[in-house]
């Protein structure tokens, strides 16, 4: 997630595909963190970057400058590598980069109004897709090789998504997801569910792929505030949860699991199956948690769900104890780790687990494997 404020410290934060990882961007350079203890195992102060994306655990970078040195332009994409600590390949733009995502087989770039996609060994364009103007380089990407997604505003004025899958090089279709422009979209592990937010913030809508349906909603609030960030939980099948973090400086966690086997209870009976689905749309508040406070209100964050642990549950309609442990990077400079706890009456806990500065956090440094 790059960074549209200057005046944070940081300019971007970014997990791996498997949450094992994380990276931040700073005035100064960048540097990769172990997410388990919080050790560096790679920093690199060359300058300012806008953008540090990582492949897996392995040692490839992609990493774009911020511009504030000329070396370090904003316009050229560097595969870099953390083993030998040089550049394996630049890539060079007419206009800046806004956005990189890349798996084992494939990378994309964004730019304003259009979307390179290469495949990652040869460097070779395979396609080129003109988008609407997207200046946030807002976009969702599904790094699952069996549903490789990438998702793109497709309206500057309403909150439309554009669906592609990129291993097949086509179009998918389009979803009409809000009424305002688009602030946040993020897909599930293996690209199975969609998340979407809009300018407002006050709801999150979840979409089957698949079928471009949407499953439910969620209402975040009453009041407008930007959502900064969505991430479901690993599941390879129903994510359990979702965060989501905002200006307001709340940590916001949806039970998905838990409304979806509620609602399959209730349509099983005689008066559910008698209710339209719609009528229903907006699910009960109690399936929403908030954490207050998380961060001072307007500041940037970035979170992610990295583990969930299942406890028991009702053999008929699987209603379980849940342990998830979510972590928080904010712009301001820190990275916050919270363990989030919900029983079968759906009462929740949360407990502050980690916290230290990534500014000045200690070095290990081992290049990832």
């Amino acid at each position: 997630m790059a960074n549209q404020f200057s005046s944070y410290p940081i300019l971007c934060a970014s997990f791996n595909q498997d949450y094992s990882y994380f990276a931040v961007g700073t005035k100064l350079g960048f540097k990769i963190f172990q997410a388990d203890n919080g050790r560096v195992c790679y920093e690199r102060d060359i300058g300012a970057f806008s953008i540090v994306e990582m492949r897996f655990s392995s040692s490839l970078l992609a990493i774009v400058g911020a511009g504030e040195q000329p070396a370090l332009s904003p316009r050229r994409l560097c595969l870099f590598n953390t083993t030998t600590g040089v550049p394996l390949q630049e890539l060079n733009f007419l206009t800046s980069v806004l956005a990189v995502r890349l798996n084992k087989l494939r990378l994309i770039v964004l730019l304003l109004d259009k979307i390179f996609l290469y495949d990652i060994d040869s460097l070779t364009i395979l396609s080129t897709i003109d988008t609407v103007p997207n200046p946030k380089g807002l976009c969702a990407f599904s790094h699952s090789l069996d549903a490789c997604y990438v998702a793109v505003p497709a309206s500057t004025t309403k909150g439309s998504v554009l669906l592609y899958n990129i291993m097949d090089l086509q179009s998918l279709y389009e979803i009409d997801a809000h009424q305002s422009p688009l602030a946040a979209i993020v897909f599930s592990s293996d690209g199975t569910y969609l998340a979407s937010a809009s300018e407002q913030g006050t709801m999150i809508r979840i979409y089957m792929v698949s079928e471009g349906t949407k499953l439910f909603s969620f209402r975040r609030g009453t009041y407008p505030s930007t959502i900064f960030s969505l991430s479901f939980g690993p599941s390879m099948q129903l994510p359990d949860v979702l965060v989501a973090t905002s200006s307001s400086g709340s940590l916001h966690i949806f039970m998905l699991g838990v409304a979806i086997n509620q609602r399959n209870k209730k349509s099983s009976s005689f008066v559910g199956a008698m209710i339209p689905g719609r009528i229903n749309d907006v699910l009960d508040p109690a399936y929403h948690h908030v954490l207050h406070n998380v961060v001072a209100e307007g500041v940037k964050s970035y979170a992610v769900i990295r583990k969930v642990e299942k406890v028991g549950g009702d053999a008929t309609y699987k209603v379980y104890s849940l342990r998830a442990w979510i972590s928080v990077i904010t712009y301001s400079g820190y990275f916050r780790e919270y363990m989030f706890i919900t029983n079968q009456k759906n009462e929740c806990s949360w407990s502050l687990e980690r916290e230290y500065s990534v500014l000045s956090s200690i070095s290990d440094i081992t290049t990832p494997s």
